[in-house]
């Protein structure tokens, strides 16, 4: 038990930072939706379109990527995530058609995996009452979000959108390094010596896999949604320019990343239950609130860091739960179908406000469809969990 204390801190900061340097890497076509649009005369959809691809495989390849991650242990695959997502992020900054965007844009989704390689990771780092804790510190990594919304347009606006790109490869080159050399795996995890389809279909037979897939799909799917998305809605209905609406999308994630870990700390005390209602009844007004497309900039401004608030709540609930109902050993797969789900979640909602404010130049049906999601989710997590 010595050892195991001994190496959850530094375990959970590295873990933490590898999920936060592969999630800027994720998030570098979002920020710089507004540049690609203007550069390549691309309309609303398929402006859309270029920002979800990534999420896409980030969301489905978090299944294989977490089996893997039970196999071989959160140590090699952080560091070989980190190694092969330094291709698309290069090409990325090299593409210069719609085309190969897209293609690109599609293979970057490979460092959004990151995150079913390190909830099995930092759980089996720590005892059941503290891995709320564990899971929501690390989560806050998705912070990375708000790091490239930042620095992502500032750093192309200064070096030019290769060279950002050159560097944000170079980092990723460092922490897989680091990964390997200084990370180690928990002394209380052992390797899974299932094959990988017969654990799939176990981990697809407990009811709680389904049940904290749906409401991660809610959860971190909105979170997801408008981290990418903001960008260009901030764009279109403020006028902003790509660095101001940069800036504030910033603002939305670090709204969310402060309340992950909250969500995981609280859950500890008053339970997964309880974080998941206040969450999604949360987020149900401010995108009623939102959908009155209100002035600046403490109506909107203001109910879009609340918004990110109840989200992050709601990604730290789902996992504390995950936590209490999956044994440990199959952590990683069933992380890696919840994932899944909470990517996809992510996925979508672009698209819709895409399609919605082409029909209609307004969110406004986009930011009710959310209302009713999150309300159908509150409804469902009182029914489910009763007990």
């Amino acid at each position: 038990m010595g050892e195991l204390r001994k190496g959850q801190v530094p375990n959970l900061v590295l873990a933490t930072a590898a999920f936060a340097i592969t999630f800027w890497a994720w998030n570098l076509i979002g920020p710089l939706s507004g540049s690609y649009s203007k550069l390549l005369h691309l309309s609303p959809t398929q402006t859309s379109l270029l920002v979800a691809i990534p999420v896409l495989v980030g969301s489905l390849g978090r299944i294989p990527v977490g089996m893997l991650a039970d196999r071989f242990g959160g140590r090699l695959m952080f560091a070989v995530i980190c190694f092969v997502s330094i291709v698309p992020v290069l090409f990325v900054g090299w593409a210069d058609s719609y085309g190969w965007l897209l293609f690109w844009g599609f293979l970057l989704g490979i460092p959004g995996t990151s995150f079913a390689i390190g909830i099995p990771f930092v759980n089996a780092w720590y005892e059941p009452a503290r891995r709320g804790f564990a899971t929501g510190v690390f989560g806050a990594g998705m912070g990375g979000t708000a790091l490239s919304a930042f620095f992502t347009p500032r750093l192309v606006e200064s070096l030019g959108r290769s060279t950002t790109h050159l560097l944000m490869a170079a980092a990723l080159a460092a922490m897989g390094v680091i990964m390997l050399l200084a990370s180690r795996n928990s002394p209380d995890w052992t390797p899974s010596s299932e094959p990988a389809l017969p654990r799939m279909r176990d981990a697809m037979r407990i009811r709680a896999t389904w049940q904290c897939a749906f409401l991660y799909a809610v959860a971190f799917g909105g979170f997801v949604a408008f981290s990418t998305y903001l960008p260009t809605l901030l764009q279109n209905v403020y006028e902003f320019a790509q660095t101001e609406a940069g800036l504030r999308t910033a603002g939305f994630s670090i709204a969310a990343v402060v309340a992950r870990p909250l969500g995981g700390i609280v859950s500890d005390r008053i339970g997964a239950v309880k974080v998941l209602l206040i969450s999604f009844v949360g987020t149900g007004i401010m995108a009623v609130v939102l959908s009155f497309e209100p002035p600046l900039e403490i109506p909107a401004g203001l109910s879009f860091v609340l918004m990110a608030f109840f989200l992050g709540l709601g990604t730290g609930g789902v996992f504390a739960l995950v936590a209490k109902l999956v044994e440990s050993s199959r952590v990683g797969t069933v992380t890696g179908l919840v994932g899944a789900a909470g990517g996809l979640g992510g996925y979508f909602p672009p698209l819709v406000m895409g399609a919605v404010y082409t029909a209609t130049g307004a969110y406004t049906i986009g930011y009710l469809l959310l209302a009713l999601t999150a309300l159908v989710a509150a409804l469902y997590t009182a029914r489910a969990f009763r007990k």
